[in-house]
């Protein structure tokens, strides 16, 4: 058996209070309508749950960079609201204003000195993070979006046609992998970053042959848009992206020799948060297991859209428990309360697992490590 190298993870799921920073670049002559915007802003944000304070920051060297940095009770009630259609309305007013901005996320670690309000009522500012997590030095994010029903065939053939575009994005940032599934009318793409997200998304955008598959496949989209507007793709790219909320596996395993597919669990409404929270937990507990088929998993949520990236040392129906996330005691019935089991029971019996499985499988489109020139 193949010796894994040290354990890497990453989750919104942990409890620990949550900073985020935002930077900004403002159009010239921009500050005043960004400060009312701004001001209009702070007020709705303060009333959204698990939020706790903003700051807003400008530059000393340059002005027309500005800084926002808030704190949140944890992660989970922060991408509710970011993922939100309220939050793509809130900020509409700062587009504007904007050149450009770069959005960052971080667990709080350490904090000297420790917040007596911490201590004294951590259930309602947060905990630190107990201990660092180790890294591979990898982004994972995903974006998704609905074609009209009946097209799913024409648009499949688009997306499995185009040319990867150039794995070099700059001297820190490379594309590693993109790969493309789909699940009804439903699209998924997760991609694979060492370095810059935005960077390699920008460097990805650049590229003739996606420019191309992309107006291919704007007349088959139940929403419109019109990446050629700024104010539009900056919207649709808010409203498809489906983040990554957990991953595990292992530093240098050989996750390109497994088998990858991607499963979609139906939420029931308002109960996506509550799958992917469970399928982290169960991952997590899992992913010591040396006997397990799963190499590495990647949950990816937004709203009540779940889909689970998975890594398999062998075929997906030779072991539907573990590969669906729901080893142990009455796991198999507490995920179908959670989701919408399409008329295949509790979960559990064998029987109605592997329909369930089956069901969830995606489609794969297109699985490419990005080329190397």
């Amino acid at each position: 058996m193949t010796t894994l190298s040290e354990r890497v993870s990453q989750s919104a799921f942990d409890g620990s209070r949550l900073r985020v920073i935002l930077l900004l670049d403002l159009q010239d002559g921009a500050q005043q309508r960004f400060l009312e915007a701004y001001e209009h802003l702070c007020s709705q944000v303060a009333s959204v749950p698990g939020h706790i304070s903003d700051q807003l920051c400008q530059s000393i060297e340059n002005p027309s960079q500005w800084l926002i940095t808030s704190e949140w009770e944890s992660a989970p009630p922060f991408l509710e609201w970011v993922n939100s259609e309220d939050h793509v309305q809130m900020v509409r007013p700062l587009h504007s204003c904007v050149r450009d901005t770069r959005s960052l996320r971080f667990s709080v670690l350490r904090e000297t000195p420790e917040l007596p309000s911490l201590a004294s009522d951590p259930a309602k500012f947060g905990r630190l993070q107990r201990e660092p997590r180790i890294g591979d030095g990898i982004v994972r994010h995903a974006l998704t979006f609905t074609v009209k029903p009946g097209s799913e065939d024409k648009v499949a053939e688009i997306l499995s046609g185009y040319v990867s575009p150039p794995a070099y994005v700059d001297d820190s940032t490379r594309l590693l992998r993109t790969t493309l599934f789909m699940h009804g009318n439903l699209v998924v793409r997760a991609i694979e970053v060492q370095g810059d997200l935005v960077a390699a998304l920008g460097h990805v955008a650049r590229q003739p042959e996606v420019q191309a598959v992309e107006e291919a496949i704007n007349p088959f989209l139940e929403l419109p848009r019109d990446l050629h507007d700024p104010d539009s793709a900056r919207v649709f790219f808010t409203r498809a992206a489906l983040p990554a909320v957990h991953h595990v596996g292992y530093s240098g395993s050989p996750s390109e020799g497994g088998e990858r597919h991607a499963l979609y669990y139906a939420a029931r409404e308002g109960c996506g948060m509550a799958v992917a929270r469970l399928l982290a937990r169960q991952d997590e507990l899992a992913a010591d297991d040396p006997t397990s088929p799963v190499m590495g998993s990647t949950v990816y949520q937004r709203d009540d859209i779940v889909v689970r990236q998975i890594d398999l040392r062998v075929p997906l129906e030779k072991d539907p428990v573990r590969a669906l996330g729901i080893s142990g005691t009455r796991k198999g019935p507490v995920l179908g309360r959670l989701v919408d089991t399409g008329g295949d029971g509790e979960l559990s019996t064998d029987r109605e697992i592997a329909r369930f499985l089956a069901r969830a499988d995606m489609k794969l489109i297109t699985d490419r490590p990005a080329p190397t020139s």
